[in-house]
């Protein structure tokens, strides 16, 4: 589990020309790769594993995972912005999933400490910003930036917080995990993981809504 900083990109390897860096900048540990991705300039939670089927089971988009993010947007969102981000929008020519959107509270912020990103956000003095959390069950490419411009809210910053495991346990989250640090799953969490490749979970398929 993986606190993915900003300028990253979610591969091993540097690309000849690429400003942006690499996972090998901060983890050491072979034949892993990460199960999903994040865009070089966003942040956040990245599984890595060595087991391909589970890499398989946690980016399928039929399972549904929901992956929770914050997003910090330029602009103030109104209820019909909400309402239109839940509700599914046209991206490049193909409708998204019905998501969950709400504003974050000043409090929830707060306690959650989030850490100034490297480099600061430019900000506008005129224009204000908010927070949003969204909850998206897909990860088309580059999903959230495209969603919240269509509705006029600009990302600014863009950080997974967690990832559901669709078990009836927590998500998984970055508690504990600084921009930069990863740690090995714990010994409950190991078990919730090896349990999603187990024969009674095979052929399950996430429902619309």
């Amino acid at each position: 589990m993986f606190h993915k900083p900003y300028g990253l990109l979610s591969q091993f390897t540097p690309e000849a020309g690429s400003r942006w860096g690499c996972l090998a900048d901060h983890i050491q540990v072979p034949g892993i790769y990460a199960a999903g991705r994040l865009d070089a300039d966003s942040e956040g939670l990245l599984l890595l594993t060595d087991n391909g089927r589970l890499q398989h089971r946690l980016t399928d988009p039929a399972w549904g995972h929901w992956r929770r993010y914050w997003v910090q947007v330029e602009g103030m969102p109104t209820q019909e912005a909400l309402a239109a981000l839940r509700q599914g929008l046209l991206i490049q020519g193909r409708p998204t999933l019905q998501a969950r959107a709400r504003t974050l509270e000043p409090a929830e912020l707060e306690a959650a400490a989030i850490a100034e990103r490297q480099p600061p956000i430019r900000h506008r003095l005129q224009v204000p910003t908010a927070w949003l959390e969204l909850e998206l069950r897909e990860g088309r490419n580059r999903q959230v930036r495209r969603m919240t411009a269509a509705v006029g809210l600009p990302t600014l910053r863009l950080i997974r917080v967690a990832i559901d495991l669709m078990d009836g346990g927590d998500p998984l989250g970055l508690v504990g995990l600084a921009p930069g640090q990863w740690r090995l799953a714990d010994g409950a969490e190991s078990v919730r993981l090896a349990a999603l490749l187990a024969p009674a979970t095979r052929g399950r398929r996430r429902t619309s809504g």
